[in-house]
């Protein structure tokens, strides 16, 4: 079974409060990711008709801080299907609602797993990629996959050589004080 993309699409918009916001005036991160979530989650859901859990969350950049009193919308959308998992792309604009001024905050992707009332994975549709983006976000979760696994082999810590590593650090702000005897 296939499903268009956007009959699982959401949108929610919500304004942001002082209770929101962190010790310097600005919306606390932590607010915008539970909210990233929760659309995440509402948007898996619906593709998949069943209950969803997050597996994961790739990238959250927060590139522009959000002030209190702007109307935040977040969109969800499903660019990946696999045989029970989804990856949710989620965008985070903020409104300044007296100069109509929007800023982009942030991008990020979902992993949701589908799962059923015994706590087991269960198979969703696939996705209708009906237009370039479509095809494109599609595409570009399946190398971010392919990108996530060779980093975890690569600094498996069986397999993980020092001496590979060390001209990485060379000119950080990092001092090391190791003995590879212990």
């Amino acid at each position: 079974m296939f499903k268009n993309i956007k009959d699982s699409q959401i949108t929610i918009s919500e304004l942001m409060l002082p209770s929101h916001s962190n010790f310097s005036g600005k919306i606390h991160g932590g607010y915008i990711l539970n909210l990233m979530d929760q659309i995440a989650f509402a948007c898996a859901s619906k593709h998949s008709r069943h209950y969803c859990v997050t597996a994961s969350v790739n990238k959250v950049d927060f590139l522009n801080p959000i002030d209190v009193g702007e109307l935040v919308t977040l969109k969800a959308s499903v660019n990946y299907t696999g045989r029970t998992s989804m990856v949710i792309g989620v965008r985070v604009e903020s409104e300044n609602i007296q100069t109509g001024e929007k800023k982009h905050c942030n991008s990020s992707y979902f992993t949701m797993v589908a799962k059923d009332e015994n706590g087991n994975n269960v198979p969703v549709p696939g996705i209708i990629l009906n237009s370039k983006e479509s095809i494109r976000r599609f595409s570009r979760s399946i190398t971010r996959q392919e990108h996530a696994k060779n980093r975890s082999n690569d600094f498996n810590s069986s397999e993980f050589q020092i001496k590979d590593y060390l001209h990485l650090i060379e000119n950080k702000n990092a001092k090391i004080e190791f003995d590879e005897n212990h």
